[in-house]
């Protein structure tokens, strides 16, 4: 299959372009670029020519300020409209060869139907294609927005709702030979597991209830019934609030900047919520309670709109996690410590969540380059994380495999210090990681803040323009992406070296990402100021992953 589906095309791009870039990379084609908003098919002399131009297309030529994404396409049916593509899944491969047997040539409306085979990337166990040759599924993941693979259903983010009730009410919510608690599992389509055995002697206990967003929102509504219930008749006269429990992590993202979010939620719900402190935290615990007070009705409403920031949290985490094993080849997130170690449920779901992306395999091209990173941390946890003699900054630098220096305090009294930190992408990702950490273990950050921190990156001063862009296009496009604010300084004087500052802003996974997409940008400018090789001679590509 010769033909090209090109996304990621700007509106001002034009055939002249296009061929401009197949001479310059000397990709024969044999048919004219058709060009769609937003994206671009072209036929490729043969497949020899259309494997190229993936390879040394695909994420690496940019065009009026975009990375042009190269595919395969399904061959289109009418040129004169919208290409027409229909992805079927099969169970076997002897399933998907039938149907096109089947259909290959078959007429629709006027139309002969054209079908090809794609393999499934998820599908690993089979094995390459026979022959040695290159599958379709060994590129990696699809790229959104690519008519030959289609979009897959997207899973959804299943997060158990916790909570906590009073012992004494325990007994009521499972009820006579547990027919209370069977009838909620059965009417809210839901898995509840009461923790009985866990804190023995405490006065709550800790329940969990698996479900979809409304399932887990309908159950907590039915228990919060019966607890109310059974106050009543054993005339209990204290107020029994909804106590929901949380991952630190995702805490802070709840509250908001400034505890807007949270405002907003007691505004919107008549109720009053309150969260414990940082100090209750413990190796063990990672949980935070979130205390809501008010009328049943109300609870119920501040639940559902709790648990959907936790949600959009973790969904974020998870997404960011996936991207960064991407971007940093051989990283494995599981080793880093991301998530504290906490009791069974968020251990389990945490490290499960995580395993997907705890791949493995060799750099795209060698040993990957050492970066620089300078990272700026309140001067009051310089001890810290330097530690006694100078242990935890060795035990830090050996464990990310990376040079981490704090330079010397600027000014009289300086808020700010400044953490030197060399090493190639995972490294980077490692040491980070920790710094964050620390930070938050040390309790340098308020009850109610998520760590955020700046870092500064220093790129070739005829570089900048690419990272903000035409119009500040990509640098807006970056904060969208990543959460995190980039800036790059106006009227800056390059240094000794011709080099500026890129500062960015924001949180571990959303600072990470930045940098990694700024590093890439850079790795694009290298390669297109590389000289042409000679005609004849010229170097192969390193083959996307």
């Amino acid at each position: 299959m010769n033909k090209l589906y090109i996304g990621n095309v700007s509106a001002e791009a034009s055939e002249e372009d296009f061929e401009t870039i197949f001479e310059q990379w000397k990709i024969p084609h044999s048919g004219p670029f058709l060009l769609k908003t937003g994206y671009a098919f072209v036929d490729c002399l043969d497949e020899k020519a259309a494997m190229k131009a993936i390879d040394v297309l695909s994420g690496k030529v940019e065009l009026h300020g975009k990375l042009l994404e190269v595919e395969h396409s399904v061959p289109k049916l009418n040129t004169d409209t919208e290409t027409a593509v229909v992805n079927v899944r099969y169970a076997a491969k002897d399933q998907a060869r039938l149907a096109m047997e089947k259909l290959n040539g078959s007429m629709m409306e006027n139309y002969a139907l054209k079908v090809s085979y794609i393999p499934d990337e998820t599908a690993s166990a089979e094995g390459p294609p026979a022959g040695g040759r290159r599958g379709f599924g060994a590129r990696g993941p699809p790229r959104a927005g690519s008519p030959g693979l289609g979009a897959r259903p997207k899973d959804p983010i299943i997060i158990p709702l916790r909570i906590m009730v009073p012992t004494q009410f325990v007994g009521a919510i499972i009820g006579k030979e547990g027919n209370t608690i069977r009838n909620i599992t059965k009417q809210t389509h839901s898995k509840i597991d009461i923790h009985r055995k866990e804190n023995a002697g405490a006065a709550e206990k800790p329940i969990t209830i698996h479900s979809t967003p409304e399932g887990c929102s309908s159950a907590c509504t039915t228990i919060m019934e019966i607890m109310q219930k059974e106050a009543a008749e054993t005339k209990f006269t204290e107020e029994i609030p909804l106590k929901i429990l949380a991952h630190n992590n995702f805490v802070g993202r709840l509250i908001g900047k400034e505890g807007r979010n949270l405002k907003k939620i007691e505004q919107d719900t008549g109720t009053k919520i309150t969260i414990s402190s940082l100090q209750d935290l413990t190796l063990y615990n990672p949980e935070r309670t979130i205390t809501v007070t008010g009328p049943i009705e109300a609870c119920a409403r501040a639940e559902e709109e709790v648990m959907k920031k936790i949600r959009e949290s973790y969904e974020s985490d998870m997404a960011a996690m996936n991207l960064q094993s991407n971007l940093i080849p051989g990283l494995n997130l599981n080793a880093l410590g991301l998530f504290p170690s906490g009791g069974p449920f968020w251990a389990s779901m945490l490290s499960a969540s995580s395993q997907p992306f705890a791949v493995s395999h060799p750099p795209r091209s060698g040993h990957p380059e050492s970066e620089t990173v300078h990272l700026f941390i309140p001067a009051l946890a310089v001890g810290a994380i330097i530690g006694k003699q100078g242990q935890h900054i060795k035990q830090l630098s050996h464990f990310a495999g990376a040079s981490i220096k704090i330079a010397p305090a600027e000014g009289a009294d300086p808020k700010l210090r400044k953490v030197i930190i060399s090493g190639p992408p995972e490294a980077q990702f490692k040491a980070q990681c920790r710094l964050f950490g620390k930070l938050k273990e040390e309790n340098f950050f308020g009850p109610k803040e998520e760590v955020k921190l700046e870092a500064h990156i220093k790129v070739p001063s005829f570089a900048a323009g690419r990272v903000i862009g035409k119009g500040g296009k990509t640098v807006n496009e970056l904060q969208n992406l990543t959460c995190a604010e980039v800036v790059v300084p106006r009227d800056q004087t390059p240094d000794e070296n011709d080099q500026v500052i890129v500062k960015i802003s924001g949180h571990f996974f959303a600072c990470q990402l930045a940098q990694r997409k700024i590093q890439e940008i850079l790795a694009q400018v290298r390669r297109q100021q590389q000289p042409k090789p000679s005609s004849g001679t010229q170097t192969p590509q390193p083959r996307r992953k």
